[in-house]
């Protein structure tokens, strides 16, 4: 029986694989719901042969039983949810989907101001994929940003665009001599018409949520991003700019919950990372180059090729203890298949010191050396092999593989009860 409320986030660097776990849940979830992040994030869900890449929608949406929900916490472009939309209903799924009122809006100055930010940033910038999700955040914490609940409200939303407007074009001009083009009139007329080809979308769905929830419907949480990219506790300033923790989620959906939740990490066997920062177990070799063309590490949105590296524990950890991880979910084991020998990063040498948990200051982990264990590898299994393992469970993987799983669970404090063998919703074991 699947908990009332169960929380999916990413415990390392994003791009773990929570598009494929979310949507292993939300086959018995009643509501599924995005909040935080932006269309910055990219889940890709396989279902049988059919490949979904999804941006803003959450994965659920293909549970068309579960209304798929974005919070108030997530931060829309209504452009690239409108293009999302019609790209399923071309495949025939009417999306079940609903957005929050309050969640912010960004507009063309938002995306205009990541480019300039980008480059004045230099080198502490976080990669940004420059669609906007920083300059937003910070309307919203300015509190001259757009809600989308504006756009169906023609005379507040001239009245908030006027302030908007002449203060993020007034900064883009006057201080990064950044020329921007896009009149007033234009974008509010352009943004009107997203209001209304969004309308029949835009609820309260905060209430939604919380008259589900008292009548104990299952409520599915997803993640975005992963914990290394949090603002408050991930590698600042080479974040994003919303909060990935998993109590987060109750901020961004509205929904004050005191039902013991399942918080779900999930973790991929190795690690791969987007965007600048340091990152002590990168592997800048022919290694991390056939682990990134085996497990196709190129961003679903940026298309950028994925930085590689061994397992760091540590990050990991860090998702225990700040998320309060019930268990997690380990992705792409397969990907490891055929390689002799397998390193998991378990502390840091910095300054001649062995630590053993991610440090607060960028200094100190600039100079992070990893420590690693060595495992043996197994054998590289065909689709078919791995299918079999799943149908026979978790006994009838290899030593190998089982001996890594087990570390990890011991290492962190926290038991693997989901084993993902590729990336189709089949290929999942449950422990």
């Amino acid at each position: 029986m699947q908990d009332q409320i169960t929380i999916v986030v990413g415990a390392q660097w994003g791009d773990e694989g929570k598009g494929k776990i979310t949507d292993f849940f939300a086959e018995n979830a009643d509501y599924v719901v995005r909040f935080h992040g932006g269309n910055n994030a990219g889940h890709t869900v396989i279902v049988g042969d059919e490949v979904y890449q999804l941006h803003i929608i959450p994965s659920g949406i293909l549970n068309t039983k579960a209304l798929s929900i974005i919070g108030n916490g997530v931060v829309v472009d209504p452009q690239v949810l409108l293009q999302e939309i019609g790209a399923l209903k071309k495949r025939n799924i009417e999306p079940n989907l609903k957005v929050s009122q309050r969640a912010h809006v960004i507009m063309p100055y938002h995306i205009a101001m990541d480019e300039a930010l980008t480059g004045h940033q230099g080198s502490l910038a976080a990669g940004s994929t420059k669609r906007g999700i920083a300059p937003v955040c910070a309307d919203k914490m300015y509190r001259h940003g757009i809600r989308v609940g504006d756009l169906l409200d023609p005379e507040m939303f001239r009245e908030k665009l006027e302030k908007a407007y002449s203060f993020n074009i007034n900064i883009l001009n006057r201080v990064f001599n950044f020329e921007f083009t896009q009149s007033f009139d234009d974008i509010y007329e352009l943004y009107l018409e997203y209001g209304n080809q969004l309308k029949e979308y835009i609820v309260d769905t905060e209430l939604e949520l919380y008259q589900g929830y008292k009548a104990g419907k299952k409520i599915l949480y997803e993640g975005a991003q992963g914990m290394l990219l949090d603002t408050d506790h991930g590698v600042y300033p080479h974040t994003t700019s919303t909060n990935n923790v998993a109590a987060y989620a109750s901020v961004g959906s509205g929904l004050g919950f005191n039902t013991k939740a399942r918080i779900i990490g999930v973790v991929k066997a190795y690690v791969s990372r987007v965007g600048t920062s340091p990152f002590p177990s990168e592997l800048a070799n022919d290694i991390g180059d056939k682990i990134r063309e085996k497990g196709n590490e190129y961003g679903t949105t940026t298309g950028r090729p994925r930085r590689i590296g061994w397992l760091d524990l540590p990050t990991v950890k860090l998702s225990v203890r700040t998320s309060g991880l019930t268990d997690i979910a380990i992705t792409k084991l397969d990907i490891l298949s055929g390689l002799q020998e397998i390193k998991v990063c378990t502390a840091y040498e910095i300054e001649g010191k062995k630590i053993t948990e991610i440090p607060a200051s960028l200094s100190d982990f600039r100079k992070a050396k990893p420590i690693y264990e060595t495992f043996a590898g197994w054998e590289d299994y065909t689709e078919e092999q791995y299918e079999e393992m799943v149908a026979g469970g978790y006994n009838t993987l290899p030593e190998n593989m089982k001996k890594f799983i087990e570390y990890i669970e011991r290492e962190i404090d926290c038991p693997a009860n989901i084993i993902s063998l590729g990336p189709k919703r089949s290929q999942t074991i449950l422990r």
